[in-house]
């Protein structure tokens, strides 16, 4: 247990330190970028990327989760399991072309044909490196794993910016969003070292499939929920109304994505080690919630206070209307925040279809609140989001634990500890930037009205809610961690 727990440590460590990196990369894309291309070129490109991202979820078929999860495994199954990758992403790639037509006609928009065109080739690039990154995670090498994805993010981020200071517009988009797996593909290969072999029929992948296609259905039904939105709104209220939602919804959940990405592959495979241990694993994932809780939380809800600063300094001025579409998002991100580690725990215990049977309840539910918010603009259909999201929160995850070894009893006070503290220092924050506000510019204003929140909500979580010893605990293991690789 206490190996475990140093690689975990360890492996967080260095995610959050990469994921770190590529939220500075990202967010600086944007700033430049926005700066560059107009609404409506974003929102072109989300008219394609609304359709194929969903064939993301199909990218790896879910098999990538079967290489992590699994205690054993051959060399002969994992080169079964590229080879079905490669054919998935060959089959994804001839979907987008198949399909450019379509969204021509559906939008009114004849540049959507090569758009798609082009973004089809991604998906080659994607099934060639599904398994290397799989075994990287199964590994715990985590190391390697984060120093490829940021050479990614740094090549594609240049390939873009480069663009569009060429007068590429969209296009810069495009390039961008190829670029990235390629990238991350090649480095995979030269990193791990494993070639795989030819295809074994009766690998015993069966089985493997069946959960690979369970975790692929949960993801497209996830994706749907949260995405349809953007099909709608481009259809009905053009490209520069996507264009200014989508940048709103990029820049409120940029925060918990680079999170979620940094902890949860970290988490799902510490889980899938303690699977067979049930008290452990109690105790490692609520120490884990609570941790991840506590970083995603603050950041999401600030929001609230500082999101035309954020918009103006991000973007600029010309997409000022993205400020409240911001706050409205901000209760859907949160309870996504709250619900997201949930599916690591329960695909962790082999309880996959569970999610599923949850993700089908809740889509309806989204799509409705999409619906009846459509009329209104992207300002209603942010806020019919955040309505849903927020009324099937305490259902999910009463659902989530039930018949676990987790409470739903359990997880209040590591929910609570942190959107306590959260709320009081985002309304301490507000009250001091009402008296100073105005007075000051929107940088200054935000890196002071950072500050206060920061240190307001430190001084809660850690003295008033008694959290000291579990952050103290944590810096304990990267000492030891630290120490032992010095001595040793």
């Amino acid at each position: 247990m206490k190996e475990l727990k140093e690689q975990s440590l360890r492996a967080a460590f260095i995610k959050i330190f990469a994921q770190g990196a590529n939220l500075l990369l990202r967010v600086g894309s944007l700033m430049v970028l926005a700066r560059l291309l107009d609404p409506r070129d974003f929102g072109l490109v989300g008219m394609a990327t609304a359709i194929t991202g969903g064939f993301n979820v199909f990218k790896d078929a879910g098999l990538a989760m079967v290489t992590i999860q699994r205690a054993t495994i051959t060399n002969e199954e994992v080169s079964t399991l590229f080879w079905i990758n490669m054919l998935v992403g060959f089959l994804l790639g001839v979907l987008s072309l198949a399909i450019a037509p379509f969204l021509v006609t559906f939008y009114h928009e004849p540049a959507l044909f090569w758009v798609t065109a082009s973004l089809a080739t991604g998906f080659i690039f994607t099934g060639a490196g599904v398994q290397h990154s799989a075994l990287l995670q199964r590994d715990m090498r985590f190391g390697t794993l984060s120093v490829v994805e940021t050479l990614a993010q740094l090549g594609s981020t240049a390939l873009g910016i480069g663009m569009a200071l060429e007068g590429y517009g969209y296009w810069s988009l495009v390039g961008m969003t190829v670029m990235n797996p390629a990238v991350f593909t090649a480095c995979l290969w030269f990193t791990s070292a494993w070639v795989p072999g030819k295809p074994q029929r009766g690998a015993g992948v069966g089985s493997m499939l069946r959960f690979g296609g369970t975790a692929v259905l949960n993801g497209l039904v996830q994706y749907t929920c949260g995405n349809l939105e953007k099909v709608l709104l481009g259809r009905f209220w053009g490209a520069e109304a996507l264009g200014i939602y989508g940048r709103a919804s990029q820049l409120i959940a940029l925060p918990s994505e680079n999170l979620n990405s940094a902890t949860g592959g970290v988490l799902f495979s510490a889980l899938s080690r303690l699977q067979h241990d049930p008290a452990r694993l109690k105790n490692y994932f609520l120490k884990s919630y609570t941790l991840l809780l506590s970083l995603t939380l603050p950041s999401t809800l600030a929001c609230a206070v500082f999101a035309d600063d954020i918009v103006l300094l991000v973007l600029g001025p010309k997409w000022i209307d993205a400020a409240v579409i911001l706050q409205l998002l901000i209760p859907a991100i949160a309870a996504l925040a709250l619900i997201y580690p949930m599916y690591w725990l329960l695909y962790s215990i082999g309880k996959a279809e569970r999610s599923l049977k949850m993700a089908l309840v809740i889509a309806p539910l989204v799509i409705m609140g999409y619906v009846l918010g459509l009329p209104y603009g992207p300002n209603g259909v942010a806020f019919g989001y955040s309505i849903v999201m927020t009324l099937w929160l305490i259902p999910c995850l009463a659902w989530c634990m039930h018949g676990t070894i987790i409470s739903l009893r359990d997880l209040l006070p590591a929910i609570g500890r942190p959107f306590v503290s959260a709320m009081v220092a985002v309304a301490v924050t507000y009250m001091a930037q009402s008296l100073y506000g105005p007075a000051v510019a929107p940088l200054p204003r935000l890196i002071l009205g950072g500050a206060i929140l920061t240190l307001v909500y430190l001084w809660i979580l850690i003295w008033v809610m008694g959290q000291k010893e579990l952050y103290l605990d944590l810096l304990r293991g990267f000492k030891e961690d630290f120490l032992t690789k010095v001595t040793g």
